[in-house]
């Protein structure tokens, strides 16, 4: 294959036409992630990324805003085709948010390629002739995606190193470095091929770079593959889990004119036999509801609670999402809550409560939130003055089982901010409301994220989401049961073992820092000796 003429009409194309193959490369590049998984599309994309830096040149600093157009066009096409599913979200309540939906679907990847558009910039400046310039450009990328899962509340959703979590065995070494440090990896191995089309005499030999990376993948498989191998799926003594999943209709489950039927379908599921010898709810030790389970406050409805104590009559404790009622001081209008995680004891009474720390901005609050409900705007709970935030991320200690940290929603996506500082949990618990996104590719997206750290973590997963994907995962991502995305039903299993803190969760993100700076600065050496 004649690499130098596939590239030569990138390195050339100017304007329009330059805009264009960035958009087109950003948007084929989320072939590579949930639900297609096809990761070798990558080894497509982002040589056509190297490329486009490479085209870039204008002088021997120059060149920089133009790396950072072709970026935000790359950025852009890949979070429109890989975002695009929040747009539904606000046709749920279509007569109050549909007018919304384009300036979100748009917006958003506007703002999140910003961030590809700094890191295609970092590496421009620090750009290379040589070979060195495919490293440059994973350290320069992978550091303005860890900027955007951090900045501005983060979001680091799709984040590039997800295209090599499935198979399996390639998301082991997140034990090691996690998500971003794969990340790191994933960009420089998908885009060594770029240097096949090197014709300059300081590369001798363009075929090294791809043979390294062909090389480290090939390590971090066979490492994945052992650690696969060597970890028996072990389980806790006496703990048994039922977890229901509703699949309520999202413009139904926030209606209080459904609330019989909401319950009745709740306590009728969660009690279904699954088998001729299947006991019900009556043979599990923990009964496991989704997020913001009930169109009602729960503490101010004991006819629901009644229900409740009377479906586990003596039996398993319940864990379920609810919307909870703040106490504030009798001189506010505003009827503020918290988005919750209730324990229930088999007699009715509450446990403990965990309130969501990490909010979804527009979704749970608004920016300025007063300005903009003075300018008519809501987020999508619809809740006046919006969700607030817990105080802090904190465990759960159900009655027979280990301790637990609950993670609602999107708590679940922030690598290496999951469990709290100097506390080990026995296991993660994420509830979620993945109705919002419908049969989209935004649930498969969220678990497959959520799987990721139960590996980071070495901690096992139980997943209840309202219209799925819910899901017992172990803590190596070894799915021990699951229920499908767009259905209704219950899902009994064993609690499996977590393993001993792996080294990400004990160093975090320290070692890809120094090893990002040591990358860059050997590139900014590198740049002013040419």
């Amino acid at each position: 294959m004649n690499f130098t003429r596939i590239a030569q009409p990138i390195v050339l194309a100017w304007g329009f036409r330059r805009a264009l193959i960035a958009f087109l490369a950003g948007a084929g590049s989320t072939l590579a992630i949930a639900p297609l998984n096809f990761w070798p599309a990558m080894f497509v994309t982002f040589p056509a990324a190297v490329w486009l830096l490479d085209g870039a040149a204008a002088g021997r600093w120059g060149g920089v805003a133009a790396a950072a157009s072709a970026g935000w066009w790359f950025g852009f096409g890949y979070f429109l085709a890989g975002l695009y599913w929040i747009g539904l979200a606000f046709l749920v309540d279509a007569k109050t948010f549909g007018w919304l939906m384009p300036i979100a679907v748009v917006g958003l990847p506007m703002y999140l390629a910003l961030y590809t558009a700094l890191g295609f910039a970092l590496a421009r400046l620090l750009w290379t002739r040589s070979a060195m310039r495919i490293l440059t450009f994973a350290a320069a990328l992978t550091l303005a995606e860890w900027l955007r899962g951090h900045l501005l509340t983060g979001f680091p959703w799709n984040v590039f190193g997800y295209a090599l979590t499935t198979p399996l065995i390639f998301a082991q070494c997140t034990a090691l470095f996690g998500v971003w440090g794969l990340t790191l990896i994933a960009v420089a191995a998908f885009a060594s091929p770029a240097v096949l089309a090197d014709e300059r005499a300081d590369t001798r030999h363009p075929w090294l770079a791809p043979a390294a990376a062909a090389l480290v993948l090939v390590a971090i498989a066979t490492y994945g593959t052992v650690r696969l191998a060597t970890t028996p799926i072990a389980y806790v003594d006496g703990v048994r889990l039922r977890i229901m999943q509703p699949d309520v209709p999202q413009d139904e489950k926030f209606s209080y004119a459904n609330k019989a039927q909401v319950m009745q379908r709740y306590l009728a599921l969660s009690d279904r036999a699954t088998g001729p010898n299947s006991s019900g709810v009556a043979a599990a030790t923990l009964l496991i509801w989704p997020e913001s389970a009930f169109p009602f406050f729960l503490t101010r409805e004991p006819d629901a609670l009644a229900q409740i104590a009377a479906l586990l009559h003596g039996g398993p404790v319940l864990i379920t999402g609810a919307a909870r009622a703040a106490e504030l001081a009798p001189t506010t209008r505003d009827l503020h809550a918290y988005n919750s995680v209730y324990v229930i004891d088999h007699d009715g009474s509450i446990l403990s409560i965990y309130d969501k720390v990490h909010l979804v901005p527009f979704g749970e609050y608004l920016p300025f939130q007063h300005l903009l409900e003075r300018l008519g705007l809501r987020q999508l709970t619809r809740l006046q003055g919006g969700f607030l935030a817990g105080d802090r991320r904190r465990l759960l200690a159900p009655p027979h089982a280990p301790k637990l940290v609950p993670l609602i929603c999107y708590e679940i996506i922030f690598p290496h901010a999951v469990v709290p500082q100097g506390e080990r949990p026995g296991w993660m618990l994420n509830v979620t409301n993945d109705a919002w996104f419908g049969e989209s590719a935004g649930p498969y997206q969220h678990f497959q994220q959520a799987r990721v750290r139960a590996i980071e973590e070495g901690l096992p997963l139980v997943r209840a989401a309202n219209s799925g994907i819910s899901a017992v995962v172990d803590p190596v991502g070894r799915i021990i049961q699951s229920l499908p995305l767009g259905s209704n039903g219950v899902l009994d299993s064993s609690l499996p073992q977590p393993l001993e803190r792996t080294p990400y969760s004990r160093l975090g993100d320290a070692p890809l820092g120094l090893l990002l700076a040591a990358l860059l600065l050997i590139a900014a050496v590198r740049r002013m000796q040419e």
